[in-house]
């Protein structure tokens, strides 16, 4: 009995104080712009409120037409940057172009 109590305390321990996983993606928002653009020549594309509890986010699209790469950011209030998603072969859809499934 000690010994299940003694290893159900120890993993729930390591998991309580394990970081988090993202935590390794995020950071302070200048900073992690300026290694977009520096890095990566992405640039601030597109980008929404995400209205959301407890606090609102802006959701920010980087991309880079000369590199064919995006990053995703989720930038909170306090200043603190998130990634979210990157990723190759980003592509702009302009609005006078018709979806290729509609008929002419």
């Amino acid at each position: 009995m000690f010994k299940r109590l003694l290893g159900i305390s120890l993993l729930f321990g390591m998991a309580a104080t394990a970081p988090p996983a993202l935590a390794a993606s995020c950071g302070d928002r200048e900073v992690m712009t300026q290694k977009l653009a520096s890095g990566y020549s992405e640039r601030l594309t597109a980008g929404g409120l995400q209205k959301s509890r407890p606090e609102a986010t802006v959701i920010e699209v980087w991309s880079s037409d000369e590199t064919g790469t995006f990053t995703v950011l989720v930038t909170h209030a306090n200043g603190v940057s998130c990634v979210v998603a990157t990723g190759s072969s980003f592509f702009h859809i302009s609005e006078n172009v018709p979806d290729p499934g509609t008929p002419s």
